[in-house]
């Protein structure tokens, strides 16, 4: 067995399964028997849905521990470092601690193969066992059925949403998508449903469960104040549950709720003024992130977003329309990703789109984001890398103009990290 840094084994576990992708439970879950991390004593929120997942496990981590718990949080995919796909009582997994667990797990699984997520997933559980946490909130990687997180048994299933993505794995049907994400729900036990519109396959695998629902637009949700906003759920004893004058946020609504609606569903509660400070400082690194950096002797603004399909387009359009300023695009999609799905809500709202292929083999090409960009009427430049793109952005552009960095993980992580790099002063805004 390798002893090697961090960077050692994750180069040697993208080599050690014939596929990045292999759908199935058997061979994780005998992994996890043999190192006795099937059933938790901790409590287990489990999170699935096409967009808002990220930001809904951040409410649920600011919310358990400000409840005084011990968290385990597992998403993914990261931004800049693999370590950030653990989090442990509010901080990131050390190198030595991954790799330890890696470790452990090479032992334990002998001739069993498992993919690069799979291993991850199992990492995440054993240091989550072995901090003895008192809960974990997971994220489902894809799907939900037959992803690594379902090995685990779920206390609270939240769904965010159900919409079209990863077709080649969930199908192309929204009740394919639903059958698929529906597989975390356990029988009798609590679902939480940000999605409004759920498709027949899901609510007939509710109905077969008996799951106890919680859905938003029913059972909690939120509304607009004159000043600031208001939201309102159910405990699990279906006592109603309201906060008025919450102030703004930096995650969406839908998801903020949706974690509180889930941390009442465990049985959970805190003070009104408590709640809203645990929503208020819940952050996704990479979403709807704004940050001010000085540009030869200038600020600049600019407004990072990891948002990589239709639905999260639209949001971020939403955004965009309540804060009208000059802006401009820095863009590039994976090839897999609908190109027209994510462009159309956004259109109008930049003044030029600098778009640049990603530093990933499945990028889409250039041409095509700038064929695109130019039949639907935007004004558009290509460049050879995310880097240069943003680099003359800047060096071209108003000091008053917002520069938007989305499209993917890739696009923003590439963007960071050449700012990072940059011997100008940069600072969080």
């Amino acid at each position: 067995m390798p002893t090697a840094d961090l960077a050692g084994w994750l180069a040697r576990l993208e080599r050690l399964h014939p596929t990045d992708i292999d759908m199935g439970l058997e061979r994780v879950a005998e992994v996890a028997r043999r190192m006795g991390i099937r059933q938790p004593a901790a409590l287990v929120f489990t999170v699935t849905g096409t967009n808002g997942k990220g930001s809904t496990c951040a409410a649920l981590d600011s919310l358990l521990r400000r409840s005084g718990r011990r968290t385990g949080v597992y998403t993914s995919p990261h931004l800049l470092a693999y370590n950030e796909r653990v989090s442990i009582d509010g901080e990131r997994a050390t190198d030595t601690q991954l790799c330890d667990a890696f470790a452990s797990i090479e032992l334990a699984r002998a001739e069993i193969s498992l993919t690069y997520f799979e291993f991850g997933t199992l990492a995440a559980f054993y240091l989550f066992q072995q901090a003895e946490l008192d809960a974990w909130v997971l994220e489902v990687g894809l799907g939900g059925r037959l992803d690594a997180v379902n090995i685990i048994d779920a206390d609270v299933a939240v769904v965010t949403s159900i919409g079209l993505d990863h077709q080649e794995y969930l199908g192309n049907t929204r009740d394919s998508v639903g059958f698929e994400k529906a597989g975390i729900m356990r029988p009798h036990r609590p679902l939480v449903s940000s999605e409004t519109d759920l498709p027949s396959t899901f609510l007939a695998a509710m109905a077969r469960l008996q799951v106890q629902p919680r859905q938003r637009g029913v059972d909690y949700g939120w509304e607009e104040g004159s000043s600031q906003w208001r939201l309102w759920g159910t405990d699990n004893r279906s006592s109603v549950r309201r906060i008025d004058a919450v102030p703004a946020v930096t995650l969406p609504r839908d998801n903020l709720v949706t974690a509180l609606q889930a941390f009442w569903m465990a049985g959970l509660d805190l003070p009104d003024q408590v709640i809203i400070q645990a929503l208020v400082d819940a952050r996704v690194v990479g979403r709807l992130e704004q940050r001010t950096i000085s540009w030869h002797g200038q600020p600049r603004r600019l407004l990072f977003d990891v948002g990589h399909n239709p639905h999260a387009a639209s949001f971020l359009g939403n955004q965009l329309r309540a804060r009208p300023l000059d802006r401009h695009a820095v863009f590039g999609l994976l090839a897999d990703k609908d190109l027209a799905g994510v462009v159309e809500p956004l259109l109008g709202l930049f003044g030029g789109w600098s778009v640049a292929p990603l530093p990933s083999p499945r990028t889409r090409p250039t041409v095509e984001l700038v064929t695109h960009l130019t039949a639907v009427g935007e004004r558009v430049e290509a460049f050879d890398c995310i880097a240069t793109a943003l680099e003359q952005t800047l060096d071209n552009t108003p000091a008053s103009t917002e520069i938007v960095i989305f499209g993917s993980f890739f696009c923003v992580s590439a963007a960071i990290l050449w700012l990072d790099q940059q011997t100008r002063d940069v600072s969080n805004g």
